[in-house]
């Protein structure tokens, strides 16, 4: 159960799913369907004890009981019909963002589905010692193991003094971020130093400067920090690639209208606007996707009728198509699920989209779980296997950037026109610190075929080229789009002299 995914600026004041959390904003990256929920859901108050009798792993029967997510540092406890989470470090327990309700009756396999908001998550008994988690609109799994009763930490309330909060940011970071050694940081010695600065005194705004002045050199569009406020999460800082575009209305509007320019008529909306269907010259389809979550105000289902919808316009004629022209340069992530909705619509034969793996050692960042591939399936809608080219920006964050991971593998190659992606694939945690704050950490990692990961750098293009500089916008010049035609008009050509070429030896 993934706190919190894709998006995870939450800077106050933009976005991202990543200005979500839906409240604590992921300016810049994305959240998995139940990670956005739980910043919606606002009981975070005492959960169950946890420490009724195990089911036994029967069939049929509920998977009650305490268990430890593998990673993530979160222990979970099933009982009376409800999902509750504790947040755990070498030192501290804090009830965790979620608490969710039984939907329905456990499956024939023990399957039992619990629902905070318009998000749910999965827990299926393997034995029993084991579950696994599968949360709708996100990929992959995650494993939980069986725990006598919940830490002996959690049965008193965890210090709020300003040290202690102190003490739990930094250990929150140093039991799951895996990203220290990559970026050069030595959180040792930022400890040791920013640690002096805190007496029995410090106020919440000072300590909430000294958190800042620590999520700031890591650069990471990932972390964030919220104040919580009358229960409410509001974002208040939210890292971010050094050198990147900040997203802005002026600058969502002057980009659509410099991609209306080439289009031949007007675009088809759907998804409240987040979604754009539309025709360029020479049969070119273009499909924008500004966001991968809140396309409706219902569940994960209804999200993926909403983006068939628009697959359905862009695809009506797929015979008619000599390309695609994918933009993804202002979404700031979402779903990595439909993301690969899109995907599969783009294929007829079934790769490897990457490979997930989370830390799993708090004393040790090298050590990672077992990695659980996800795989792109061909869907059972009218697909397009010809060229595509997808447009990339530095505001193309999280899910948006496990969407162009995904593409990597299709077959015939996609390609990446614009500038490199802003570098976070992570699902993202919420960690609640105190009454008084939320951070936001990613602890994950999402693996190439090869085992390599774009982490920091994020995506490079095989084409570069300007993407909303000013002079481009003043001007309603989008390079981007210009170079994708391009591309595209040469492989319908390339395709063409092809198939003149086959026609001879065919008929010998």
């Amino acid at each position: 159960m993934k706190q919190s995914r894709r998006g995870s600026n939450i800077e106050q004041g933009r976005r991202g799913p990543r200005t979500r959390y839906r409240k604590v904003g992921r300016a810049a990256a994305t959240t998995t369907a139940l990670a956005t929920a739980l910043v919606l859901a606002t009981a975070i108050g005492p959960v169950a004890a946890g420490t009724a009798a195990a089911a036994e792993g029967r069939p049929g029967s509920p998977p009650t009981g305490v268990w430890r997510m593998d990673g993530y540092g979160t222990v979970v406890a099933v009982d009376g019909g409800k999902l509750t989470t504790y947040d755990v470090t070498a030192h501290s327990c804090v009830p965790g963002w979620i608490t969710a309700t039984q939907a329905g009756p456990p499956g024939p396999d023990g399957t039992v589905r619990y629902v905070v908001g318009s998000n749910a998550v999965t827990l299926t008994p393997k034995g029993r010692d084991r579950l696994v988690d599968r949360e709708e609109g996100g990929v992959g799994t995650k494993d939980l193991y069986r725990l006598p009763a919940l830490p002996a930490l959690c049965a008193t309330p965890a210090p709020n003094d300003p040290l202690a909060v102190f003490d739990r940011f930094w250990e929150d970071f140093e039991e799951n971020y895996p990203f220290f050694a990559a970026k050069g940081i030595d959180w040792h010695a930022v400890r040791d130093e920013q640690r002096r600065r805190i007496t029995p005194t410090t106020t919440t705004d000072q300590l909430q400067e000294v958190f800042v002045d620590m999520l700031r050199p890591l650069g990471d569009a990932h972390t964030g920090l919220a104040r919580i406020v009358d229960g409410q999460p509001t974002g208040v800082f939210g890292g971010r690639r050094p050198g990147s575009t900040v997203r802005t209305k002026e600058l969502t509007t002057r980009a659509g209208e410099a991609v209306a320019a080439q289009l031949t008529g007007p675009e088809q909306l759907f998804a409240g606007g987040k979604l754009g269907v539309g025709r360029l010259p020479d049969d070119v389809g273009y499909l924008r996707v500004g966001s991968f979550d809140g396309y409706t105000g219902g569940d994960y289902r209804s999200q993926v009728a909403e983006l068939d919808r628009a697959l359905d316009a862009l695809l009506a004629d797929p015979d008619g198509l000599t390309g695609l022209v994918l933009d993804v340069r202002l979404n700031g992530g979402g779903s990595d699920a439909l993301g690969l909705h899109i995907a599969a619509r783009l294929t007829d034969r079934p790769y490897l989209a990457y490979r997930k793996v989370a830390r799993n050692d708090p004393a040790d960042p090298t050590k990672f779980t077992r990695p659980v591939p996800v795989p792109v399936e061909p869907s059972d809608g009218e697909h397009f296997t010809g060229p595509v080219a997808l447009l990339t920006s530095s505001i193309s964050a999280s899910a948006a950037e496990t969407f162009t991971q995904a593409l990597m593998g299709r077959s015939p190659h996609v390609t990446r026109i614009g500038e490199n992606t802003q570098g976070v694939y992570s699902d993202v945690l919420i960690k609640p610190l105190s009454p008084d704050f939320a951070v936001v950490l990613p602890n994950e990692e999402y693996l190439t075929r090869s085992g390599s990961t774009f982490d920091g750098p994020g995506i490079a293009p095989d084409l570069r080229t300007p993407v909303y500089s000013p002079e481009e916008l003043a001007a309603l010049k989008d390079s981007a789009l210009s170079a994708a035609r391009r591309v595209l008009a040469e492989d319908a050509q390339d395709a063409r002299s092809h198939q003149r070429d086959q026609g001879p030896l065919r008929q010998r």
